[in-house]
């Protein structure tokens, strides 16, 4: 979708920075949508009425959900996402990204409303409505952020998408655990309703803001435009100010369109703007986030921890979101002053080490024993160093890649590159949602049994060895870009190579290059002339 996210997010003097951060951050709220959720279906799976309604029965075990049933009914919202996910491109494009957050909104409260009804079908159909609109909030929200936040706050701003994230699972925590002993339908319903009211704050929110100027701009409406910096920039339509901004959008707008109209298959060609190595690194980005194994606590944690012969697995479940939270509001602080670069890669070795010590303890003395007791100091140590991990999680895979997804996409292909990187996030987290009951859950007998792996803790196992891969990953794919307008990322992804992208990012912003002065559109892209 060429028009995405773009524009420098420069050229916004200091009177109107508190204006622009409220304005582009509430669209942030857009991250409680799918965190919440991912809260929530991790507790209901194991309330005893929602079990009695949708599970089945089995006299080794008494009543139970099975490890197929179990993957689909929480995998199968991030099927709907990547649905969701790629069709952002259209919806962003054709009605805007303001508007296309409001039409989420409303898909996300039908499927909701469908989550209500006991019948087993009404209920995965109603997941999947939801996880649509959840796929597109996804991809429009960092999209409009992008495009409306000023680029020094450009990554405080984008991270806090992954600070309503868990501020929603930490919500859904506190509901499940308000709700959890109740003996009737309340117990699962109460808080699968309370996702209306995120819908409708979000969705009525999303109509009291301007639409993103850089939209406005590609479709050729400059009038509407200039209305919409003005009250971004909290100036006049005429100003200088605003009329400097719209010069600076416009002629990167200028530039890309001058190699004509990008599609799905030239996101894939490797030109002098490497476009293949961006939409690659998008891709893979958001993979390796799933790979880092967060989702498996977040969604299985619950039903991890009382198998692990934790009591009150309900606590521990939102003592790890508090941890979450706290330290995704401490992390999306540093963003733009440790550097993108540097906290994924602080961060992967941090998981990395975390999870093998979770692995080896629960190996060794952390598992139930065969007389049903627990070894209590190493259920500590496992309790300890899964917080410890999240932490690592939460000041740099969690907001960085969503930073990250906005920023490296030149304006011709960056709403498409950005669909595909999204909808790459939603396609491992199925298939990992899918897959991780298979490789954790006992097997069972009988009419309804299901053979699985059985891998228990020894899963972080894999978990370890997947935060190592993120580490060289990053090394060689994510370069630096913090401080630079999105324009300025164009040029340092054609001018230097990754492992030097510090170095240059330094060197461009000591000479300030800009799109503004000296503009070609009938040569190869830019001269840049530094001032």
């Amino acid at each position: 979708m060429a028009g995405g996210p773009g524009g420098s997010g420069g050229g916004v003097d200091s009177g109107s920075i508190l204006w622009t951060i409220i304005m582009s951050a509430f669209a942030a709220f857009g991250g409680i949508l799918f965190g919440y959720d991912t809260g929530t279906i991790g507790g209901v799976i194991a309330m005893t009425d929602w079990l009695n309604t949708f599970g089945q029965f089995n006299p080794e075990v008494g009543q139970y959900l099975p490890a197929n049933d179990k993957s689909l009914v929480v995998s199968i919202l991030s099927a709907g996402t990547f649905f969701g996910a790629l069709l952002a491109f259209p919806m962003g494009d054709i009605v805007g990204r303001k508007w296309g957050i409001v039409a989420a909104c409303v898909v996300f409260s039908l499927g909701v409303g469908l989550q209500l009804d006991t019948r087993w079908v009404t209920f995965i159909i109603g997941r999947v409505i939801a996880g649509f609109g959840v796929g597109l909030v996804s991809c429009l929200v960092p999209m409009y952020q992008s495009e409306c936040a000023p680029k020094a706050f450009r990554g405080l701003i984008v991270g806090l998408y992954q600070l309503a994230i868990t501020i929603g699972a930490l919500l859904a925590a506190i509901v499940l655990n308000a709700t959890k002993d109740q003996q009737s339908h309340s117990a699962w319903r109460t808080p699968i309703a309370v996702q209306f009211a995120w819908a409708f704050i979000l969705g009525g929110g999303m109509i009291l803001l301007p639409e993103s100027p850089r939209f406005l701009l590609y479709k050729g409406r400059e009038h509407s435009a200039r209305l919409a910096l003005g009250r971004l920039l909290q100036k006049p339509a005429e100003s200088a100010e605003v009329e400097a901004e719209c010069l600076e959008i416009s002629a990167a707008l200028e530039v890309e369109r001058a190699s004509g109209t990008a599609t799905y298959i030239d996101c894939f060609r490797n030109n002098e703007n490497k476009y293949g190595l961006r939409t690659w690194t998008g891709i893979m980005l958001q993979g390796w986030q799933q790979l880092t194994g967060i989702n498996f606590i977040f969604y299985y944690g619950t039903t991890f921890f009382k198998s692990a012969g934790i009591t009150n697995a309900f606590i521990i479940t939102i003592i790890a979101d508090v941890v979450n939270t706290v330290m995704t509001i401490f992390g999306i602080q540093l963003i733009d002053r440790v550097g993108r670069r540097r906290l994924l890669l602080i961060g992967a070795v941090g998981m990395c080490i975390c999870e093998l010590i979770v692995a080896v303890v629960g190996v060794t003395t952390g598992h139930v024993q065969a007389d049903g007791s627990v070894n209590l100091p190493a259920q500590r140590v496992l309790i300890a160093f899964v917080c410890i991990y999240i932490a690592f999680f939460a000041i740099s895979w969690g907001p960085v890649a969503w930073v990250i997804t906005g920023e490296i996409f030149p304006l011709a292909i960056r709403a498409k590159g950005m669909s595909l990187s999204v909808a790459s996030n939603w396609l491992w987290n199925f298939g990992i949602g899918y897959a991780t009951p298979y490789l954790v859950d006992k097997s069972t007998t009988g009419i309804n049994g299901v053979k699985t792996a059985n891998l228990g803790v020894k899963v972080f196992f894999i978990w370890s060895a997947t935060c190592l891969g993120c580490f060289f990953f990053t090394y060689f794919f994510i370069p630096e870009t913090k401080g630079l307008s999105l324009e300025q990322i164009d040029i340092l992804y054609r001018e230097s190579t990754i492992v030097g992208s510090e170095k240059y990012r330094k060197r461009m912003l000591a000479e300030n290059e800009t799109f503004t002065h000296h503009t070609n559109t009938g040569d190869k892209a830019v001269r840049r002339t530094p001032y």
